[in-house]
């Protein structure tokens, strides 16, 4: 089946370029100019995937970010000409799953592209297949499920995860109580080598912390370890 991608830029002349570079590797491609064409677009169909601009006219891509992670598990990736900047940081927060920065190059782009889409879908048609995969992980009450991507809290409500986030912990339950390094989760999580002052990964942290520190006393279960990464504090059941 054909992926869909919806690319959401106001310059049409970009637009233009992405829509010609998607088609040529055979993804159909839809368009939007403003935050409200977008919507229309977006309630219009299924979409594997969202290019977002982080400046429109009408709305910022921050906003919109956050709009499309509330209602589903489509994978956004940031496109944005202000490198590492604290806007940037601010959009992975809120659930972005990658970002390329403009000029984009055209190879980059189209694995991260292929990355994203491939995180969203590449385990649930692996452990399809083959009935012996492991697809829940049980820790501290908690429970992952890997084929829905989905994570249960001790009380048994769910907690929504992004794709990057289920990434993180997918990839620190692994190896519990074990640091992993940052530059190790940059290539795992976003395909890409970990860039100096680069914040992404720890802002990915941050947001997951928040997700499992539930309980009244806020205990944390992920530690950071000096020069060596983030480590997972917990066994599995």
């Amino acid at each position: 089946m054909m992926q869909k991608i919806l690319i959401v830029d106001d310059e049409a002349e970009l637009r233009d370029v992405l829509r010609e570079t998607l088609e040529r590797e055979n993804y159909i491609v839809s368009e939007a100019a403003t935050a409200e064409e977008m919507r229309q677009v977006f309630a219009s169909d299924n979409f594997d995937l969202v290019l977002l601009d982080l400046m429109l006219p009408d709305e910022d891509g921050l906003a919109l970010t956050r709009y499309l992670k509330e209602r589903s598990d489509v994978g956004v990736i940031i496109l944005t000409g202000k490198g590492e900047s604290v806007d940037l940081i601010i959009g992975l927060e809120m659930g972005a799953d990658d970002y390329v920065a403009k000029p984009y190059n055209r190879r980059e782009l189209l694995a991260r592209i292929k990355s994203v889409i491939r995180r969203s879908s590449g385990n649930k048609e692996k452990n399809g297949k083959n009935t012996d995969v492991k697809t829940l992980v049980n820790f501290s009450g908690w429970e992952l499920d890997l084929p829905h991507h989905k994570l249960a809290a001790p009380d048994g409500s769910d907690v929504p995860l992004t794709m990057a986030e289920f990434q993180l912990l997918r990839i620190l339950l692994e190896t519990p109580g074990q640091p992993v390094s940052r530059d190790h989760l940059s290539k795992q999580i976003f395909n890409k080598e970990l860039r100096e002052n680069s914040r992404n990964i720890d802002a990915l942290v941050r947001r997951l912390r928040q997700k499992l520190e539930i309980d009244e006393n806020k205990t944390q279960m992920i530690k950071s370890v000096r020069g060596s990464g983030y480590t997972i504090l917990t066994t599995l059941d």
